[in-house]
């Protein structure tokens, strides 16, 4: 974990109604090691809103060019449905709710993350939701409840 994905989880965390899992294994083939079942993913964060009923894929960069961020996006999107089950086969995320990438990104950088979005394919990934790491400075929300926020 780089030390900037400490202040994301904090702001994830703010909202009491979202669960965080950090630094969470998406397998996309069942197998009791993930390093020989295929391929997999470490993913910043895994939140899931049990009132919304909808999980999300966080991962957080400040790289320029965000070449990682790209390739991550570009796989997920390649093998949504394999990453779908996977979650809900090792993480019990249902079926049924909505899963959404959740991108944090520098301001600076968006335009460019929101280009690379727009040229993927996207038959089964939804469009990532983007916000800004500058809005989740401790000092931009109620560390106790960032409910009002969302």
């Amino acid at each position: 974990m780089d030390h900037f994905e400490s202040v994301v989880l904090e702001y994830l965390r703010a909202d009491r109604a979202l669960f965080v899992n950090a630094q969470c294994c998406i397998q996309l083939n069942p197998g009791s090691n993930p390093d020989t079942s295929g391929p997999h993913w470490y993913c910043d964060a895994v939140a899931v809103s049990f009132g919304d009923q909808q999980a999300f894929l966080c991962e957080i960069t400040y790289a320029n060019p965000p070449n990682s961020l790209f390739k991550r996006l570009t796989g997920w999107d390649a093998d949504w449905s394999l990453l779908r089950t996977a979650l809900e086969r090792d993480s019990g995320v249902p079926a049924s709710w909505a899963l959404t990438p959740w991108i944090f990104v520098p301001e600076h950088l968006a335009p460019k993350v929101e280009k690379f979005v727009s040229a993927l394919p996207m038959q089964s990934m939804p469009k990532p939701r983007i916000t800004h790491l500058e809005q989740v400075m401790p000092w931009r929300y109620r560390s106790w409840d960032r409910s009002d926020e969302t």
